[in-house]
């Protein structure tokens, strides 16, 4: 096993949640481990796609599914899943909230500097998180998730 891939441990946990290709005619379907790890690789070394070692398959394939599991949601559902078997076995601390400052990008406006803007421009109020959840819009990201879950009742 090659550095930045699964571990059959980890496989087992992750593969009930990848979907199998469906089709019937064609070429085989791609490995679905392999193609996982071929994305891990491109994330974890920060490499182009063309870069991509040969035992992962042709770049193009890998991407086609880290473009069509995106797409689709699956990265999403598999950190929902992976949170609840955590949290069930207690091992998340929701009180706990950690930010790695290092690839936080602020804007100027972030440390109190008044935005770029003409003083013609006319400008909407920001929306809210909260204000998304309110008004019933799909989450993006596991953030809401959490944010649901330590929000304190207003009402």
């Amino acid at each position: 096993m090659h550095r930045h891939e699964l571990t059959d441990e980890q496989w087992s946990v992750v593969e009930p949640l990848i979907p199998r290709s469906k089709a019937r005619t064609g070429r085989p379907p791609s490995d679905r481990r392999l193609m996982l790890n071929g994305l891990f690789w491109i994330l974890a070394t920060g490499a182009p796609w063309r870069d991509l070692p040969e035992r992962f398959g042709p770049w193009q394939t890998v991407y086609d599914h880290f473009r069509k599991w995106r797409k689709s949601g699956l990265f999403a559902t598999v950190i929902d899943a992976l949170q609840i078997k955590l949290d069930n076995r207690g091992l998340i601390d929701w009180e706990l909230w950690c930010v790695d400052g290092a690839i936080v990008r602020a804007a100027r406006a972030a440390a109190g500097a008044d935005k770029k803007v003409s003083p013609g421009t006319r400008m909407n109020r920001p929306t809210t998180r909260w204000a998304a959840a309110e008004a019933g819009l799909g989450r993006s990201s596991t953030w809401l998730l959490t944010a649901r879950a330590l929000r304190s009742p207003s009402k």
